[in-house]
């Protein structure tokens, strides 16, 4: 019973204590993954609290719980749209981009731990793929807001790129023991965790999704039962030989991008597991390793995680992305340095351990310091790094809250709730408001009491409003409750003036006096950036032309909208 009263005391001081110290991440400006690792280590063997814990088998069921957990998240909250504009550079890296970063910090790891090439290559393996968590928490969690190229093409890469890893190091970790199959056995497993892991994961997350929509349950169970549907996909690719990994993320996809009433319930359920996930994941490695142990490699796993960082990583990236796809060089950049290394490089190292490999504690250690190093140099250094690059849009004024209303099964009525912050709307009555035709208030506070609003009401700075509407009339309503701070920062960015993606290039020339060719005349100025961007065009992409820095500020889909215009 003591130790059952000790369990619980010590994991729930632990986790309170991770989410009390989370206030310490904006003070420092260091990473939340982080603060948990370093909880856990002083919470070890070799810390305050002196907990023993060297279990690696349990250590290993725990990491796939809560990597299992993450990955479906963060497939819940990925739209389908952004595959559009990074679905295949994203998957070039998280297939021949981890094999390329493996290599190369391989034969680094082989000369300087003077190890043979194969073992080299396993260290080079383990730490040569991106982390979900580490990805997911620091671009959702920094405040920052990425262009849409940028942060889809991270997103997806770290979702994607695990079984190529696991092949990788399951592969090596054969052949050191000398169980290692013919060529064909191993391609064929290769081709396994791949087919297996994006068949069964689409397959099983449309038939969950559609489950999901159908059924009529009590709203705490949408969430349990999407978390259960999401373990047997990854249970069932994992049985048969495929990345569970790999197919409960795109299950996640697959549930999160079919309309319905159940998503109201299931996210922020999921966004909760995901934190638990994280602190749990990062408190138990912490507790695993050894400091001293760490300490031993910790000037050599240094120089591993500087080549890591400084050369595998972007000549992967160049190697892979900049001849075949239309990113800018200050894209590639960030992406070149969002390089994170998280939970899956250390759960890797549990492989060599659990399978008995000699130096197994070495590749378990380097592969901890090399986590660490690039969550705080890498991660702490991610909003610097986006302001440098110029990768940020603008992020404009957002509901306070929203929520659909329950009424329709898809395209749903949703209350959007705004505070009127935009100077411009101070004492303006509300019958001269420029709201989308299917959009009403239907409640306005002031000063903590409801009011009734008619159209002779005159909003007032602070006033609280309430509206009904579809997710289409956003756009127009973020633009009206824009505050005088927002639409500095968006003047600045897409400039004082901006004209509709529609307008004619004819048009266009004749006010600006520009020069067209002769098929230019007949297009439209949104199809005339499209062009010159190249590729799928996103918000914040820019061009300049004829002395003017022409921005795309507002998407449809794959077409352009609305352009601004800043003199250069």
């Amino acid at each position: 019973m003591d130790s059952i009263n000790s369990f619980f005391l010590l994991s729930g001081f632990l986790i309170a204590l991770s989410i009390l110290a989370s206030r310490l991440s904006s003070f420092f400006g260091l990473p939340l993954l982080v603060i948990f690792l370093v909880l856990g280590m002083l919470a070890g063997e070799e810390g305050v609290l002196g907990i023993k814990f060297d279990d690696y088998s349990l250590a290993f069921v725990i990491s796939h719980l809560a990597l299992a957990m993450i990955l479906l998240d963060g497939g819940l909250r990925t739209r389908l749209k952004t595959f559009r504009v990074a679905f295949k550079p994203a998957l070039s890296l998280a297939s021949l981009g981890v094999v390329v970063t493996a290599g190369i910090v391989g034969l680094f790891a082989a000369w300087i731990f003077d190890l043979t090439l194969i073992q080299g290559l396993l260290v080079g393996s383990i730490v040569g793929s991106t982390d979900a968590a580490a990805v997911f928490a620091l671009l959702s969690g920094r405040g920052m807001n990425l262009n849409e190229r940028v942060a889809a093409t991270l997103e997806i890469e770290s979702g994607t790129n695990d079984p190529m890893a696991i092949f990788l190091t399951l592969t090596l970790i054969e052949l050191m023991v000398g169980e290692i199959g013919g060529v064909g056995e191993t391609l064929l497993f290769l081709i396994t965790q791949f087919g297996l892991g994006i068949g069964i994961g689409l397959g099983g997350g449309w038939l969950s999704a559609k489950l999901l929509r159908w059924l009529d349950l009590a709203p705490g169970l949408y969430s349990l039962l999407a978390l259960a549907l999401g373990f047997c996909v990854f249970g069932m690719t994992g049985a048969l030989g495929g990345s569970g990994f790999l197919a409960i993320y795109l299950a996640g996809l697959m549930i999160g991008n079919q309309p319905g009433r159940h998503l109201n319930f299931i996210l922020p359920v999921h966004d909760g597991l995901a934190w638990l996930s994280q602190i749990g994941l990062f408190l138990v490695l912490g507790l695993l390793v050894n400091p001293s142990e760490v300490l031993e490699y910790g000037v050599s796993a240094m120089l591993v995680a500087l080549v890591l960082t400084f050369i595998a990583r972007p000549l992967a990236v160049l190697i892979i992305i900049k001849p075949f796809f239309k990113f800018r060089w200050r894209e590639i950049g960030f992406i070149c340095w969002v390089g994170l290394r998280g939970a899956v490089p250390i759960v890797l190292a549990i492989f060599p351990v659990i399978g008995g490999v000699e130096n197994s504690v070495l590749y378990f250690n380097v592969a901890f310091a090399v986590v660490l190093l690039s969550l705080v140099i890498q991660g702490g250094t991610i909003p610097l790094m986006a302001r440098w690059m110029k990768v940020e849009v603008p992020l404009g004024v957002t509901p306070h809250r929203r929520g659909a209303l329950g009424v329709l099964p898809e395209n749903d009525y949703e209350m959007f709730v705004y505070t009127v912050e935009n100077d411009a709307l101070e004492d303006a009555p509300i019958r001269l408001l420029r709201f989308p035709s299917g959009a009403l208030i239907s409640a306005l506070f002031r000063e903590h009491s409801m009011l009734h609003p008619k159209g002779s009401t005159r909003l007032k700075l602070g006033d609280v409003i309430c509206i009904i509407g579809r997710s289409k009339d956003l756009p127009a309503l973020n633009r009206l409750f824009n505050g005088d701070a927002t639409l500095k920062r968006e003047r600045a960015f897409f400039g004082i003036f901006t004209l509709d993606g529609d307008a004619l290039m004819g048009d266009v020339a004749q006010a600006y006096g520009l020069t067209l060719s002769s098929g230019e005349q007949d297009m439209t100025l949104g199809e005339f950036i499209s062009l010159r961007v190249g590729g799928h065009p996103v918000v914040g992409d820019d061009v300049d032309w004829h002395g003017i820095h022409w921005v795309v500020s507002e998407m449809e889909g794959n077409k352009v909208t609305r352009v601004g215009l800043k003199p250069y």
